[in-house]
């Protein structure tokens, strides 16, 4: 399931926020920020970009192996179609995916992480993992305060 960027809605009935409300969400911002900058981290530090680190979790993680296409890549990033292309040339340069067309439609391209791409996204899940094991005690009342 994708989620548009830029989708607010109202609650019908929403009361006024409390100091309490406003800390929980700063609290929660705080924490989620802290993630996403240690995420930063340790994608440069195994050699990529946030944003290529963000792209094979994508290609992993949000649909069965051999169906993820740039369209998709495109929409979990939330860029542009044209900057999705850019980013899986520079992932196939590096030796990170391969394009496979699609056998019933060959204009549709599937995106596979190659062995080395899986062993490297193993290896930053695998941290990612304990990093948010680590904030659940943090986050799990602050979510349950909303």
């Amino acid at each position: 399931m994708y989620i548009k960027r830029g989708t607010m809605t109202k609650r019908q009935g929403s009361v006024a926020l409390t100091a309490a409300d406003y800390a929980v969400l700063a609290r929660f911002r705080f924490l989620l920020r802290g993630f996403v900058a240690f995420s930063e981290d340790a994608a440069r530090a195994a050699g990529l970009t946030p944003q290529q680190h963000q792209a094979l979790l994508a290609i992993k993680g949000m649909a069965p192996a051999g169906t993820f296409k740039v369209g998709d890549l495109a929409q979990c990033l939330q860029v542009r179609h044209h900057s999705a292309v850019g980013l899986v040339d520079r992932l196939e340069e590096g030796g990170l995916l391969k394009r496979k067309p699609d056998p019933a439609d060959r204009r549709r391209i599937h995106l596979l992480l190659t062995a080395r791409a899986e062993r490297l996204l193993a290896r930053l899940s695998a941290i990612h993992r304990d990093e948010l094991r680590r904030l659940s005690k943090d986050l799990k009342p602050l979510l349950a305060a909303l």
